[in-house]
């Protein structure tokens, strides 16, 4: 297995992954330490070239020192990426020899379950590492994230019904979900109970047909969700899809989903402003799966108790976000950014 240092003017370590004999080919980056151990999910994706899978990596461990910060852990943010389908190059072998690449960063980096991953492939990789959360089974183990990142949003969706509409209720409203992954799926579970009527997609198109079943959802193509006439647009797949080319065909008076890095630009976040579309920055707004893993790998005994109690302070951040962000009429992802600065600094002193 070769594992090289790759060059970064932003992130304090970067490290291209490659093992022959299993396929493997993937990237770690580790944006910062300061509050703590870099901690950011595993995803594996099909990405183009490695040029995508290294910018992903780079983006995403960047967003995790927002999301870590946001949330109040003591954790930095860090991330990794396998390419390839993981629905047929998956392997145990491939696992292992990521998680032997995990364990050479000897704990500067801590990894868990994002896209295309699940607790089993967590065990898979403890088996090299001890590095590794959102394990089912141990003396502090988290299990599956995705219930908990979803409830966050959840909060996050009331939250901009509340700012937009004088009501956090969500009886009767429309909510469109982007991405019937783990978190989507168990995000509509949440609205559907809440009352809302949704309209989704998703590229797996069981899953698709799943979701008009059990939650008498509307279905609508890929491209078309952007277009759809909706109360609240909830992204919960890839990022990079709030841009100057989608955010005009927006018809809804929310943003607010699960996604990481939504925003293709910082300038996208005042393009929404401008169409009266509240945002709710997503680095808050999912923060609840790096909340319920921080249980693991700080060792927090009592986790049901504590995670509940970040998340709740999850969603006053979101509030004092929101109404500064109205206050000073400017888009809540500049406050948001302000924030995590300010607790940064005030942490590293």
């Amino acid at each position: 297995m070769n594992i090289t240092p790759v060059a970064s003017a932003t992130h304090e370590e970067v490290y291209r992954v490659e093992d022959a004999d299993s396929g493997l080919i993937g990237f770690i980056a580790i944006h910062s330490t300061t509050l703590g151990p870099a901690a950011g999910g595993l995803r594996m994706r099909p990405y183009d070239s490695e040029e995508a899978a290294l910018t992903d990596a780079l983006r995403l461990s960047e967003g995790m020192t927002y999301k870590n910060a946001a949330a109040g852990l003591r954790l930095g943010g860090g991330k990794a990426v396998i390419m390839g389908d993981p629905a047929t190059l998956k392997t145990p072998a491939l696992l292992h020899a990521f998680g032997r690449a995990v364990d050479a960063c000897e704990g500067r980096y801590w990894t868990a379950e994002d896209m295309g991953m699940s607790p089993s492939d967590m065990a898979e990789l403890a088996k090299e590492t001890r590095y590794v959360a959102g394990l089912a089974d141990g003396a502090f183990a988290s299990g599956d994230p995705s219930p908990i990142t979803a409830r966050g949003i959840f909060n996050a969706i009331c939250r901009v019904a509340l700012h937009q509409f004088g009501d956090a209720d969500l009886t009767g409203r429309t909510v469109s979900v982007q991405g019937l992954g783990n978190v989507g799926w168990n995000l509509c579970g949440l609205l559907t109970e809440a009352g809302a009527s949704l309209i989704v997609t998703d590229i797996d198109a069981d899953r698709v047909a799943k979701a008009q079943t059990t939650f008498g959802a509307k279905a609508v193509g890929l491209d078309d969700i952007y277009a759809v006439a909706a109360d609240i647009f909830a992204p919960c797949a890839i990022g990079g899809i709030l841009n100057a080319d989608t955010i005009p065909q927006l018809r809804v008076k929310a943003v607010a989903g699960g996604a990481n890095n939504q925003l293709a630009t910082h300038a996208d976040a005042d393009l929404l402003a401008k169409r009266g579309i509240l945002y709710a920055p997503d680095f808050v707004a999912n923060g609840g799966g790096i909340i319920n893993v921080a249980t693991e790998v700080l060792k927090i005994e009592g986790r049901v108790a504590w995670v509940a109690k970040k998340l709740v302070a999850l969603d006053e951040t979101m509030e004092a976000i929101l109404t500064e962000a109205e206050k000073q009429g400017v888009s809540p992802a500049a406050i948001a950014q302000d924030v995590v600065a300010k607790t940064i600094k005030a942490r590293a002193a």
